[in-house]
């Protein structure tokens, strides 16, 4: 069985005057819009998920943020038989990433895969293409900051299978 993402990019408003209420995190946009791939190399690299690369997770475990918005919260909490390895990364964050960043030597389980896939270790722009099914988070990620700051922009998910 296979394992899909889910989530949202989540933005918290700095402009004009706002109250309390208005100045909090918001769900921006729900993942499945953005993104319909699946692809274990990217979600081990980013979250730990499916690591068969073995690469030193970027975000892994962090479960949901403690000030997650309301509609995140009750979408992940709508299953909690399926969906699990909640967490987040801010983009903040993912713009101080060592893209070039290669796995470690992985271990023979997954030198066996790899040696099927390709030869050598992968780096992270090889397994998270950022021209590929990844542009479009990316983008709306990149615009929510250029408005808002790099430190309000936040990726919430989770994970089935």
């Amino acid at each position: 069985m296979g394992a899909d993402i889910h989530g949202f990019i989540e933005c918290r408003l700095t402009y004009g005057t706002l109250d309390e209420e208005d100045s909090g995190w918001h769900a921006a946009i729900d993942l499945d819009l953005l993104y319909g791939g699946r692809s274990y190399d990217a979600f081990g690299c980013l979250f730990g998920v499916r690591n068969r690369a073995g690469f030193r997770p970027l975000a892994e475990g962090r479960g949901l943020p403690p000030d997650v918005t309301s509609e995140v919260r009750r979408d992940y909490e709508s299953d909690p038989a399926l969906f699990h390895s909640a967490s987040w990364i801010g983009w903040e964050e993912l713009t101080a990433v060592d893209w070039d960043e290669a796995a470690p030597t992985p271990d023979a389980r997954v030198r066996e895969y790899r040696d099927s896939e390709r030869l050598g270790r992968m780096t992270r722009r090889e397994a998270v293409h950022e021209d590929g099914t990844w542009d479009p988070v990316w983008a709306t990620m990149k615009a929510l900051a250029d408005v808002h700051g790099p430190q309000y922009v936040r990726l919430v998910v989770w994970f089935d299978n």
